[in-house]
Parts: C-alpha cells; sequence; structure tokens
C-alpha cells in the first residue's frame, strides 16, 4: 500500500469523529480524489488532500467540546415522565420514530430533549426541537438550560425569527416548528440534526404536517436520525400509523379533580347580558372567595388581555397582581409569568397557554370560549383569522391547566349546551387554509408535488386544481411550470396572508397607495363589523350610511376605519365601546381589524415594503387598479338584456343587495366575493375602469384576430383585436397594426 493509499484509509476512519455535516462533506471530497483513474493524478490528488487532517482535528476537538457541554443529567421526580424514562430511552434508542402521549403537564417538552442527550445524542448533530409558537420556543429554552445548569446560548439554545442563539457548543435546540421548515430548503438532508422532536403534534398547524410529511420521505435515507412526535392522547394514534405503526408511550399527566361551572355571558332567561370583560371580572370575583391560588384567563387576542387588564386593575383587588401573557410582550414581561411572587395573580393568555406552555401555581382557570383560527372560507375564497368557538378539545386542555397543583375550578363563559354542540376537535389546518396558500408555501420550500406528498390528510384533488389556477392567475408560477416560482410568488410566499390580498399589497406598493390598501385587505379578512340587527336594520342602515361611497365599498371600508381613527382618539376605552354599541358597530370586530392591521404593517416592513400611513387624499384609480390584481377572476361587465354580470368562466352574478352599487349597474365592476345563496352575487364591488385589466393580466388574456385590411389614411395593413379574459371581453374592436400579427397576410394585402 503507498503512502496515499494509507492517508486516504486513515483519513476516511477519522472521518466518524465529526458531526454528519463535516463527514458528509470531507467524504465528498475524498471519494472524489479516490475515484480518478490515473493511478499518478489519484496518489497525487489523495497526496494533496493529507492537508485535511488538521481540519478534521479541528472538528473532532469541536465534537467533544460539544459532547462535554452537558455535564450530569437530572431529573424532576414529580414529572410523570420521569417515571418513565428508561422506558422512553429504550424506545429511543430500538426504534427510530417514537410518539410519546400525554397531557400537557407530565413533562415530556422538558425532559424529552435531557432523555436524548443521555442517551449520547446531540453530539455529530442537533438534537432539534420544535415548538408551535416563539414564546414557547423562547421558554422552553430556558427552562431545559435552568435544569441542565448551563447558559442559555451554549449547550442549551434556540432559535425563533430574528433571534439565534445557538453555538458551535450547542446540543439541543429548541425552535419555531417553521425555522426546522426554512432549514429544509438549505439543507434538505438536515445534516445538522441526529434527532428531531416534533413537540405539540396534535396541534395539525400547516407546518407540523408539513414536517412530518418531509419526515416519512427523510427517514430512509438518514437511518441514523431519530424522530419523536409529541402529542396529546387525541392524534397519536393516527401519528403512529403514519409512521409505519411507530410505538406509542403514553405519559399521564398530573391532575387533580377539576369542577366546571357555566357562566354564560348571555342568558335571557335570567336576563344576563354581559360584554366578555364584565363576565370576566365577575368570574375573577367569584373564584377569588374560594380561597388562595392563581387564576388563568383565557382570551383570543392581545387587544381583549389589554381591556381585562385594564378593568381588572381598575378594581384594585387586594393583594392581586395581573400579568398578561401573549407572544408580542418583552421576554421580561413574559418572565413575569414564572417568577414567584406573593399574594395571587392572574394571568390573562391567549392560547399559547393552553398546550405550549405550563404556567405554574393555577388553581383556577375562566375560559371565554374562544380562539383566533386561521380558516380559508370556500365562500369568501380568502384566508380569515377569525374569533371562532375553540373545540371541546380546546376547552378541555383549558380547563385542566387548573388541576395541576390541588383541585380546581374552571369557568366557562358560555353554555353547557354550547360545550356539547362544539365540534369534538379543532381540524387539521391544511382542511380549512387555502390550498393557494399550502401549494404556494411547498413550491417556496421546494417539498415536490403536493399530490404525491405524505400529509396525514390528504387535500381533495378538485382543490390543488383550483389552488394551482390562482397562482396562475396572480402571476405567481413561471410559465407552464407548476413547481417554480416568479418574483411575484417568492414575494406571496412570505406574506401571511390570502395570497389574493398579497398581491393587492404588492400593487399597491409600486402605485404608492399601500397605507389604504392594507387598512382595506385586512377589513376584507374579518367579518363585517357593521351589524344590522334583524328589529332594528333601518336604524343600523342609516348610522352606516354615513361611510358609504357611491362608486366603492372598499372605499366604504376606508372611510369607516377614518372614522373610527378619529373616534377612538376622542373616547377612552370604555366609552369606544359604548359608541359602538349605539351605532350597530362589532366591537370585537373592530378590534381584530386593528390587530391585523398591525400584523400586516409589520408584515410589509419585514418584506421592504413602505406601508406608512395612508395618504391623505387617496387616488382612486390607483387604489382600485391595485386591488384588482388580486380579483382579475371576479370582474364583470353588464349585460343589459339580462340585468346582471357576465364574469369569468360563463358565471353570471348580481350586485349584493348590500353594496352601495346595488340598482346602480355601472358597465365594469370587480367584486371582493363571489357568493352563491340563491343566484351568484358579488359582494364588496367597486366599478372599475376595463383599462386597468389588461396591464394587470397580460399573462391569462386570449388574442383573437379578424378583418385585415389596407388603410389609406395609415398606409398601413389593418386588424381588429378581441381581447378576453377568462371569457370576459375586455377589449372588442382595437385597431392594430396586422404585420405584427401575420406578416405575409399583409405582404399579400399591400401588394394588392
Amino acid at each position: 500500500m503507498n503512502p496515499s493509499t494509507e492517508t486516504f484509509q486513515d483519513l476516511l476512519g477519522q472521518l466518524s469523529k465529526l458531526t454528519l455535516r463535516d463527514e458528509r462533506r470531507l467524504r465528498r471530497k475524498l471519494d472524489a480524489a479516490d475515484a480518478i483513474e490515473d493511478p499518478a493524478k489519484r496518489d497525487a490528488a489523495l497526496t494533496a488532500l493529507a492537508g485535511l487532517a488538521d481540519e478534521i482535528a479541528a472538528g473532532a476537538a469541536r465534537v467533544e467540546r460539544r459532547r462535554a457541554a452537558i455535564g450530569e443529567i437530572g431529573y424532576p421526580e414529580e414529572l410523570p415522565v420521569t417515571a418513565r424514562r428508561e422506558e422512553i430511552a429504550a424506545a429511543i434508542a430500538e426504534h427510530q420514530v417514537v410518539i410519546v402521549a400525554g397531557e400537557t403537564g407530565s413533562g415530556k417538552t422538558t425532559q424529552l430533549p435531557k432523555i436524548c442527550a443521555e442517551l449520547g445524542r446531540g453530539v455529530r448533530g442537533l438534537i432539534g426541537h420544535t415548538q408551535p409558537r416563539r414564546l414557547a420556543a423562547r421558554t422552553v429554552a430556558e427552562r431545559i438550560a435552568a435544569e441542565l445548569r448551563v447558559e442559555l446560548g451554549g449547550a442549551v439554545g434556540y432559535a425563533v425569527r430574528h433571534t439565534d442563539r445557538v453555538s458551535d457548543d450547542t446540543r439541543i435546540k429548541v425552535m419555531t416548528d417553521g425555522i426546522l421548515l426554512a432549514e429544509i430548503g438549505r439543507s434538505p438532508m438536515l445534516l445538522g440534526y441526529d434527532t428531531i422532536i416534533i413537540d405539540e403534534a396534535h396541534e395539525r398547524s400547516l407546518n407540523i404536517d408539513f414536517l412530518m410529511g418531509y419526515l416519512t420521505r427523510l427517514l430512509p435515507q438518514r437511518p441514523e436520525l431519530k424522530v419523536i412526535i409529541t402529542s396529546a392522547t387525541i392524534d397519536s394514534e393516527k401519528f403512529a400509523a403514519h409512521f409505519d405503526n411507530a410505538p406509542i408511550i403514553e405519559v399521564t399527566g398530573r391532575t387533580y379533580p377539576v369542577e366546571l361551572r357555566y357562566r354564560p355571558m348571555r342568558d335571557p332567561d335570567r336576563k344576563i347580558d354581559l360584554d366578555q370583560i364584565d363576565a370576566v371580572c365577575e368570574a375573577v370575583d367569584e373564584l377569588v372567595t374560594e380561597g388562595p391560588g392563581d387564576i388563568l384567563a383565557f382570551f383570543s387576542g392581545e387587544r381583549e388581555i389589554r381591556d381585562a387588564a385594564e378593568a381588572l386593575r381598575g378594581r384594585k383587588l387586594a393583594n392581586t397582581e395581573v400579568v398578561p401573557l401573549f407572544a408580542r410582550l418583552s421576554a421580561a414581561d413574559q418572565h413575569k409569568v414564572f417568577s414567584p411572587h406573593p399574594g395571587r395573580r392572574i394571568v390573562l393568555a391567549t392560547n399559547v397557554a393552553e398546550t405550549s406552555l405550563t404556567v405554574p401555581g393555577v388553581r383556577y382557570v375562566i375560559d371565554t370560549g374562544t380562539a383566533r383560527i386561521s380558516r380559508f372560507s370556500n365562500r369568501t375564497k380568502v384566508q380569515r383569522l377569525p374569533i371562532e368557538p375553540i373545540s371541546q378539545a380546546s376547552a378541555n386542555q383549558r380547563a385542566g391547566r387548573c388541576g395541576r397543583v390541588a383541585d380546581g375550578i374552571c369557568i366557562r363563559l358560555y353554555t353547557e349546551a354550547d360545550f356539547d354542540s362544539r365540534p369534538a376537535y379543532t381540524d387539521p389546518e391544511i382542511l380549512r387554509t387555502n390550498l393557494a396558500a399550502v401549494l404556494l408555501r411547498m413550491i417556496s420550500l421546494g417539498l415536490g408535488d403536493i399530490a404525491a406528498f405524505p400529509f396525514l390528510d390528504p387535500p381533495d384533488n378538485r382543490a390543488v386544481t383550483a389552488g394551482l389556477q390562482l397562482l396562475e392567475e396572480l402571476g405567481a408560477l413561471r410559465d407552464g411550470e407548476s413547481n417554480r416560482l416568479t418574483k411575484i410568488g417568492r414575494s406571496l410566499a412570505r406574506f401571511p396572508v390570502d395570497p389574493r390580498f398579497g398581491r393587492m399589497l404588492l400593487e399597491a406598493d409600486r402605485n404608492g397607495c399601500l397605507g389604504e390598501a392594507v387598512i382595506i385587505v385586512a377589513g376584507l379578512s374579518i367579518q363585517d363589523p357593521r351589524e344590522e340587527p334583524p328589529d332594528r336594520r333601518e336604524a343600523a342602515r342609516a348610522q352606516h350610511a354615513r361611510f358609504a361611497d357611491p362608486n366603492s365599498d372598499f372605499v366604504s371600508l376606508l372611510n369607516l376605519w377614518n372614522y373610527l381613527a378619529e373616534l377612538r382618539g376622542q373616547l377612552s376605552g370604555s366609552a369606544f365601546r359604548r359608541r359602538c354599541g349605539k351605532e350597530f358597530l362589532h366591537h370585537l370586530r373592530i378590534r381584530e381589524w386593528e390587530d391585523l392591521v398591525s400584523q400586516l404593517r409589520r408584515a410589509c416592513t419585514e418584506l421592504g415594503l413602505g406601508p406608512g400611513k395612508p395618504n391623505a387624499e387617496p387616488d382612486p384609480d390607483r387604489l382600485h387598479a391595485s386591488l384588482l390584481a388580486g380579483l382579475l377572476s371576479h370582474i364583470g361587465l353588464y349585460d343589459g338584456t339580462k340585468r346582471e354580470y357576465a364574469g369569468a368562466r360563463n358565471t353570471r352574478f348580481a350586485i349584493a343587495p348590500g353594496s352601495t352599487l346595488f340598482r346602480k349597474s355601472p358597465r365594469w365592476v370587480a367584486a371582493a366575493e363571489l357568493v352563491e345563496t340563491s343566484r351568484l352575487w358579488g359582494r364588496v364591488a367597486a366599478r372599475i375602469q376595463p383599462e386597468w385589466i389588461e396591464p394587470l393580466a397580460e399573462h391569462l388574456v386570449k388574442r383573437q384576430y379578424s378583418e385585415p385590411h389596407w388603410s389609406r389614411k395609415r398606409a398601413a395593413v389593418l386588424g381588429h383585436e378581441r381581447v378576453t379574459l377568462y371569457g370576459v371581453p375586455i377589449v372588442t374592436q382595437r385597431e392594430v397594426n396586422y404585420a405584427r400579427v401575420d406578416p405575409a397576410v399583409a405582404r399579400d394585402l399591400f401588394i394588392r
């Protein structure tokens, strides 16, 4: 054996001391040199690689530092998962995939990464631990680091959007599931990890379903990779079947009896009609008399929490601290929930405290019964984030939060009959999401064909086709390619809204009216805040008529927003709520609208767009041309003979009675939604100009040419052009130079 061959074999033997990523990279270099057929050139190449010895030694030293970063590992005896630790460790060692099922509070989130580290995982690759929310990712990492007595950012790190505290010494990396998904695009084999824990998988977010589908494909290519799925008990059998009947280990949570009390906000029989804030305050008064212990109240959003906090602090309850908990709080404010404290604490939280975090010391729960749940409306064809009743499973999760330290009491601000009528589980996000958005996400992540992707709940093929058609309409796909995005598509993939609305915002930025478009898009994404009670319909319509624009329901929304902003600046919170009720405006939906505007403004800033403030004098033409970019299949041309609009793909619709355009019949309109009830109605409509359509729909229009003829006046052969979009004629008799259409015919006519 010559020296170069000895060097090659020696280097090859050292690779197992490196990280998986370094081993793969250096093995390719060595294999490439070894594959050279010419013996002299091969020996020269192998000899040149001898310099890799220093790089391998440095890499091996880094691995050893990482191995030593975690010392002796202990486990809290009071946690149920500790009693099953040896069984879990044995299952992980023996199987590539393990399902750990158990209710929140069993300790699986904090202890599973430690069990993996004790098995020697997290050395050649990281132990990746995903969480559905940023707040949970950071707090879980802090808790694990504290239990292992290491600095955060050292052996235990975390990564969320805009924050990455991971170092060369990190063995356990806690992150949002979105961070891991983004890494797939950069490193499809995920060689940075030797273990992946998907936590809270029962939430069935789109990210979680993507990850589980992707991992089923990846596992055969990465036999050394271990995957652990944690879930509440509701979906564990389904997960096990998805991963070829992986073993399930059930860990029972610590529970004490929980008494359920139903205190509905509205009860006509008992003449009770409270708003949410007053109902929460009454529930707190009731629980305070039950003895010491902290109270955890669940709300659907940040603004409701702020209103409740203001109301409760105003009551000046003795020896009581009111602490909010939601994702956008500063880290210091979030930590207050977990710090020791004298007296009683009332924690006001979103559903982040339902499954992702265990708030210590809670003996009482107040459940408002609602949450923001992202949902695609087949009726409106847009993605919304409505406040809606939670499922029975979520309600039970909430109630279970007060049975951790002693007997608990859960007050539900709705009736028992209401609870019984709710769905058992929240639908998986893929079944309540616009498939255009799902396809956009899959293509941007390089996940391949949706029809072949191993989803737990595959979507309907017809819905997939409709999703692809919409992406084509929005200009998100390259011509003739269903798996490659245009520049517009890449931008839409980064927007947290329905692709139609994202397209409107991109065009509005180009036209200098993004400030107005953000307000309108947010208003279209929520349920209309203008209420019309059946017994007071005329009075409500008289109030709402103040905001109406004669040519556009979109501008009417903008007028309403401007009025509310002025009112908000003049009145206190409670006075504003009362005024809204008096003027038939739904206060909670207005808050939802305000929240969504804030979210969209942040998203625009992250994308490098400049939403700024709305223009003092909006240009209606620029604004509507921008909105039209997302509504190309929602245009209509008035047919006077049938007194209705000819729409895309042979649809026929009428303007809905609630529109300011009802009975006006402008020649051209665009509608935000087409809704079929007794007939097809166009809701939220505006008058448009046909010349706006063609520049936006160049990739969709069909052109027909006819009647070539010689024009003495123009000294050229001319013809007539007809341009249609989805069958709707947007240009009928436009004269064009026929030489560009058919040079041979034009030449023949010229000669004649």
